[in-house]
């Protein structure tokens, strides 16, 4: 499972276009993984420059 660590995320949004199902929404400047949206595809994590997207399995 693809988590954001919220006290982490900047609220770049880098992530959010390389998602390939559309997951990640912006909520208060946060990144916010749909759960059952998202397939693990792990696109978004090598993108956070703050490595706050984590595979939390």
């Amino acid at each position: 499972m693809i988590k954001v660590n919220a006290d982490l995320c900047v609220g770049c949004e880098t992530c959010v276009p390389v998602c390939p199902v559309e997951a990640i929404t912006m909520n208060d400047d946060k990144a916010v993984i749909d759960q059952d949206t998202c397939t693990g595809c792990e696109c978004c994590i090598p993108e956070c420059p703050v490595d706050a997207i984590k595979n939390e399995g």
